[in-house]
């Protein structure tokens, strides 16, 4: 049974060893927009968390607009991370699955009708596991990324340990944000596969 959040990435062969120094510069415009685009998505899932707890449905197009915030943070998030060169497209395509076209690809099933009034109401609490299991994955993974800069920078290439470590973060990160932004029920994994 798989997750209602997938992350799946094409990793490039190489990468230009100058990327590790400067991508996080040429992604200033999308930090601008993210930072925009949480405040939008933390008033959605707000709206989202009432509206759940209230009648036990997830309005289709607070959904698709939490689904694209998502994707978006994970792309730009692994542009950053210098996992690829392609420039992630400013696209607010707010719908569950991925409009494709990028080596990042982040798909989402939300859960619509028949939630649980309780568990979403009580998020937080329930969450808490998961959210240590996050939290030293993603600290990991954080110190893994150090490492790869200079593997980058000097080979051109990602170590394929790192490599799987990282993606394996990435998918931690996606479902994790998946359960807490209220798009599904389904409690995260605890593995990075």
């Amino acid at each position: 049974m798989t997750f209602p959040a997938t992350f799946t990435f094409d990793p490039p062969e190489k990468v230009a060893r100058w990327r590790p120094l400067v991508q996080w510069l040429l992604a200033i415009p999308h930090f601008i927009v993210g930072y925009i685009l949480y405040i939008v998505a933390s008033i959605c899932w707000l709206i989202s968390w009432f509206a759940i707890v209230i009648t036990g449905k997830l309005p289709q197009g607070l959904a698709n607009f939490l689904c694209m915030g998502n994707r978006y943070e994970v792309r730009v998030m692994a542009y950053v991370g210098f996992l690829h060169a392609e420039y992630p497209p400013f696209d607010f395509t707010a719908s569950a699955a991925d409009p494709g076209g990028q080596p990042v690809r982040v798909d989402f099933e939300p859960a619509l009708t028949d939630r649980s009034r309780l568990t979403v109401f009580l998020r937080i609490i329930w969450a808490i596991p998961a959210m240590i299991f996050f939290y030293i994955i993603m600290v990991i993974a954080e110190i893994l990324w150090f490492l790869a800069f200079f593997a980058v920078l000097l080979t051109g290439k990602w170590p394929a340990g790192l490599l799987n470590f990282v993606q394996g973060a990435m998918r931690v990160s996606t479902r994790f944000t998946a359960y807490m932004t209220l798009l599904t029920d389904e409690y995260p994994p605890f593995e990075t596969d």
